[in-house]
């Protein structure tokens, strides 16, 4: 991963009113060539980069961090590193659709047990990567009716083509993970479930999540196949720091690219402080009210009752930081095949 050249300066984020500075890291589809790259590569070249630059750009303010689903992960990864040695930038965190605890990852279970690794460890061997044509094909076996055999019958039999939407050219853009890093990530997170028992390793020091202050924002969906609400919950077993979770109409993807003008969505959210009674996930459901809307403008005003006055926005660029624009928008990476 590396940080943006370009920063998405002056937003507003979504429509719903908070004028913040917005910066992006995205992750790089990587050759083989980039093999060796591990979990904490990640953690290092892409979260911490990124906090690095921030803090330069616009010094001496607290840092929103938010991940999405492995990205999630490993913003969760990187804030109980931050918190083992007293690293106190951040000033909340976000998690959407984003697991901490793997004991029940759902259906994805059933392509994830020793020997199925290490026959993807083979055959990561010899191309130095995970291929995006496999981790699609898997995703996809997780709800074939929905994503194999209805598009089959559909545009093959019928000969219907469904037509190209923003959401579903996102969804095939899909990117390659290096050989190191995706055998960590399946063997100590959903083998070993190393994060959540406090076995990960950063700088030779165990790190737990029971030591991240900043308050956390977390958003599970209804219908995800991937990282299946229940599982997202459990971040509440895990920290002590207070939590906000939602549940959100939808998958995977639609559940939280969930704008306020999409009709036909609801939310249920409820915060737990650290002193609350932690509820199981089944309690939660049963209490937490349910809303009609997107759950978009209740995490802006969750951002803004946690947030600075407004302030001027640092210069697009900031060449004078030592971090000049690498090259036009939307940058190098969109080009790679």
């Amino acid at each position: 991963m590396r940080v943006f050249a370009a920063k998405l300066g002056k937003a507003f984020l979504t429509g719903c009113g908070i004028r913040v500075s917005v910066f992006c890291i995205s992750w790089r589809n990587v050759t083989a060539e980039d093999r060796g790259l591990s979990l904490d590569d990640d953690r290092k070249l892409g979260v911490m980069a990124a906090l690095d630059a921030i803090a330069s750009i616009v010094p001496g303010q607290k840092i929103h961090a938010a991940g999405y689903c492995i990205g999630g992960t490993l913003v969760a990864l990187a804030a109980a590193a931050m918190a083992e040695v007293g690293d106190g930038r951040l000033k909340t965190m976000t998690l959407f659709a984003a697991q901490t605890d793997f004991t029940e990852p759902g259906e994805l279970q059933l392509f994830i047990d020793d020997s199925q690794v290490s026959f993807l460890e083979s055959m990561m061997w010899e191309r130095g990567m995970l291929d995006r044509s496999q981790m699609i094909g898997a995703f996809q076996l997780l709800r074939p009716n929905d994503l194999i055999w209805s598009h089959m019958i559909h545009d093959y039999l019928m000969g219907e083509r469904t037509p190209m939407i923003d959401l579903m050219a996102w969804n095939a853009d899909a990117t390659r993970m290096p050989y190191r890093m995706h055998s960590e990530y399946l063997r100590r997170f959903f083998l070993g479930n190393d994060l959540a028992s406090g076995r990960y390793m950063v700088d030779g020091r165990p790190i737990a999540l029971q030591n991240i202050r900043a308050p956390i924002f977390a958003v599970g969906t209804e219908r995800d196949h991937v990282a299946p609400w229940q599982s997202v919950y459990k971040i509440h077993y895990l920290s002590d720091a207070d939590i906000t979770f939602v549940l959100a109409s939808g998958g995977h993807n639609a559940g939280i690219v969930s704008e306020p003008s999409h009709p036909h969505r609801h939310f249920r959210i409820a915060t737990k402080a650290p002193a609350d009674l932690c509820l199981s996930a089944d309690e939660w459901l049963a209490e937490a009210p349910l809303r009609e809307s997107s759950w978009w403008p209740a995490w802006t005003s969750w951002l803004t009752e946690r947030s600075a006055p407004e302030q001027a926005p640092p210069p697009m660029g900031a060449t004078e930081k030592g971090y000049a624009p690498l090259a036009d928008a939307p940058g190098t990476y969109v080009l790679q095949s």
